[in-house]
């Protein structure tokens, strides 16, 4: 597609989307009996259209019959919205009074709805009407190979909604819907979620365009025949399920496992139901044709009946043939035709006993069909419920069709036409998508109890930092004992030399030391001894002093001290008698205030 139409594409889906969610804005407000009513006209057109609808669809696509189209289309205008009727969506849902809660329903905001090839009038209908009756708007990209049936089918149910009374452009649908165009609508910041159903490539777009998305994965569907139920009745469901739209929907069946001991009477109601046996030659002849060599489908072949199927691959069956089936030895890579083949080809493998059979059931599911879908007919109660435990699907369907089971015609699901595969299947649920994943619910809730009676805590003591004693009172101490006491301290460590200034020396000390704590004048009077040749030595040693230049050293040197001699920018001179205090030693030895001499 040339540049100029590829971004008019880009363009269009940003436009609507933003013209959906004006519309929004709008039909946010409306009440629950007005949704109502707007549903309930969409569902009506749906019904009165499901014929020319199906036609349009097959004569478009070339895929399925207009027989089951029709049954597709009025599963969602019929089945789905009298389902839905009566269900509450917006506005107060339900109050609890014993838990004192109430819960509102919140619309999302604009669906973006991605419509598969197989079903593209079947899933705008359902798309459309669960996307409204959750109070949201919607865009629909349509596949490119059924534009034109889609946009009729969304252009008809717009219509009826704006008679009914919603807001315009409350339903919308792309023109062209390039590869583009369609990512521009998933990423739009006015998209809020996204409904992707189709290939596992728009899938995982889906997923990765950073919008809450609700997409499906493949269904590779076993189906477990027991042999406590009657052969004819399972084979005639098997078969009607395989056929049902020319094997398009993800639940159909895909292999036949049964015992070894029920081969000849499967054999036989399979031809009674006109299943085609194909050899050995045409089913490798037939997998050639259908399964390419990376197991995708060979897109000219899904939905094909089965005489078309047989003579693309180069034989030719009966023309009341209702579906193929081929004979395998195992399930993977190495059997191409085990894969899902959106066909009516049916694989069919015989085992041992029922605990190979689960076990080949297994293996079907985890070779391209992890969490969709599995079926088993049969009567025994133990065996289904084991079949259900041990089966990696989120859909376990007893004794019915799995196209008919899965999507809720003969069991009470919820009619859908997205199958979640949950989280084994790389999906966001497990459920068949419905109006309720597409509200928000807010609760209100009142309180009910005080927190200790919530959280009944064992008691707990707050750690705190240990408070250091109080300095003792330096005012209350006698000046003289403390001057006796440093007399004393300085004769036992051997200052019998000085013993005339020991009295003024212990007086100057005792002088400094209250000073430093604040009960003295600050400036202290220095008794210091003189020593006429003493030189500066030792590390701490930072400046010279000239040999014949007295020098003073201090008796008793405190922190006070080293901080008036760092403010007045002198040296403090020591000698090995002194005594200085540990704190004014390291900050003394940090600034190079204490100069140590030998003399």
């Amino acid at each position: 597609m040339p540049e100029e139409q590829e971004q008019a594409a880009v363009q269009e889906a940003r436009s609507k989307v933003a013209r959906a969610y004006a519309a929004f804005c709008k039909y946010r407000l409306f009440s629950q009996q007005q949704i109502d009513e707007i549903v309930e006209a969409m569902a009506e057109a749906g019904r009165a259209n499901a014929r020319r609808l199906a036609e349009m669809a097959v004569e478009e696509t070339g895929y399925g019959n207009v027989k089951d189209k029709i049954a597709k289309n009025l599963l969602n205008a019929d089945l789905l919205a009298r389902t839905i009727r009566g269900m509450k969506t917006v506005g107060v849902l339900r109050e609890i009074p014993e838990e004192k809660i109430v819960e509102i329903g919140v619309p999302c905001g604009v669906v973006a709805a991605i419509v598969p090839c197989t079903n593209p009038t079947s899933t705008v209908i359902y798309k459309a009407l669960i996307s409204l009756k959750a109070g949201n708007t919607i865009v629909v990209s349509p596949h490119p190979r059924a534009v034109r049936c889609t946009r009729e089918t969304a252009d008809l149910l717009y219509e009826a909604a704006r008679k009914a009374g919603a807001p315009e452009d409350v339903l919308l649908c792309l023109e062209r819907p390039t590869l583009e165009a369609t990512q521009a609508l998933m990423r739009h910041e006015h998209t809020a979620v996204i409904l992707a159903t189709g290939g596992h490539g728009m899938v995982r777009a889906a997923y990765s365009s950073g919008k809450p998305a609700f997409g499906v994965g493949p269904g590779n569907v076993p189906v477990l025949l027991d042999t406590s139920f009657p052969v004819p009745e399972a084979v005639a469901g098997i078969v009607e399920g395989k056929a049902f739209d020319y094997g398009t929907v993800c639940s159909s069946e895909q292999t036949l496992v049964a015992e070894q001991s029920l081969r000849e009477p499967v054999l036989a109601a399979l031809r009674t139901q006109k299943a085609y046996l194909c050899s050995e030659e045409q089913k490798e002849a037939l997998a050639r044709v259908l399964v390419r060599p990376n197991l995708q489908i060979n897109p000219d072949c899904v939905g094909q009946a089965p005489t078309k199927l047989a003579r693309m691959a180069g034989f030719e069956v009966p023309p009341d043939t209702s579906i193929l089936v081929v004979e395998l030895a195992g399930v993977g890579k190495e059997h191409p035709l085990s894969v899902e083949k959106l066909s009516p080809v049916l694989a069919l493998r015989f085992v041992r006993d029922f605990e190979e059979a689960l076990q080949t059931c297994e293996a079907v599911l985890r070779f391209g069909g992890l969490g969709h879908t599995c079926v088993i007919w049969s009567k025994d109660e133990a065996r289904i419920r084991e079949f259900g435990a041990r089966m990696p699907a989120f859909r376990v369907l007893v004794n019915t069709p799995g196209p008919h089971g899965s999507v809720g015609i003969t069991t009470r699901l919820m009619p859908a036409m997205t199958l979640g595969c949950g989280a084994m299947g790389g999906n966001s649920t497990s459920d068949n998508v419905g109006p309720q994943h597409l509200i928000n619910i807010k609760r209100v809730a009142w309180k009910v109890r005080e927190a200790a009676e919530a959280l009944p805590l064992p008691p707990y003591e707050e750690k705190r930092a240990p408070v250091e004693p109080p300095a003792p009172a330096i005012a209350a101490l006698d000046r003289a004992a403390i001057a006796a006491a440093v007399e004393q301290y300085l004769r036992e460590r051997g200052l019998a030399a000085a013993q005339a200034s020991l009295p003024a020396a212990a007086a100057d000390i005792v002088d400094r030391f209250l000073a430093a704590r604040g009960k003295a004048p600050a400036a202290c009077p220095r008794r210091s001894a003189v020593c006429p040749t003493a030189t500066p030595s030792g590390p701490s040693a930072t400046e010279p002093t000239p040999p014949a230049q007295p020098v003073l050293i201090a008796d008793f040197v405190c922190e006070a001290d080293v901080r008036a001699a760092l403010q007045q920018g002198r040296k403090i001179f020591i000698g090995p008698r002194t005594i200085v205090t540990p704190a004014a030693r390291d900050l003394g030895e940090q600034h190079g205030v204490l100069v140590m001499t030998q003399g």
